[in-house]
């Protein structure tokens, strides 16, 4: 298998191997090649630049961050203070975790398409938080249901 060589300092992997069909990824293992599968990171590469990459990482962190700020600190303290209704948490929660949840899998899902050489970890840092807000928002939908 042949190796492409960057010299760019940009923080991205090494470029894809050029081929008739297009580019496609010079480097796999099995982890790579199964993340790409379940991601759907089509075999040729498309160009995503840095900046997209981050922007979907912070807006997705930021979602995840404000929903535990309005879960645990909003509407428990603040929410009963101004007089507001205490039982809506539940109510905010499950949109925000959905919301959270569908920008983390994009900001994941751009890591790998930018072929970025820190989307090893940073696939470890997006499954932690969508751990968090998945039984999140479970107990959520729990308190719904009851």
């Amino acid at each position: 298998m042949l190796f492409a060589v960057s010299t760019s300092t940009s923080g991205m992997a090494p470029a894809p191997l050029a081929t008739g069909r297009g580019a496609r990824w010079a480097h796999e293992d099995g982890f790579d090649a199964a993340m790409r599968r379940l991601l759907r990171v089509p075999e040729v590469r498309r160009r995503v630049r840095g900046e997209a990459v981050y922007r979907t990482f912070s807006t997705g962190m930021v979602l995840s961050g404000l929903r535990c700020l309005l879960t645990y600190v909003f509407l428990p303290v603040v929410s009963p203070a101004l007089g507001l209704a205490t039982g809506a948490g539940p109510w905010i929660g499950v949109p925000l975790s959905l919301v959270a949840l569908v920008f983390d899998v994009i900001g994941v899902r751009r890591f790998w398409l930018a072929d970025h050489r820190y989307r090893r970890p940073m696939t470890a840092v997006y499954l932690a938080v969508m751990a968090l807000v998945t039984s999140l928002l479970v107990v959520d939908l729990v308190h719904l249901a009851h």
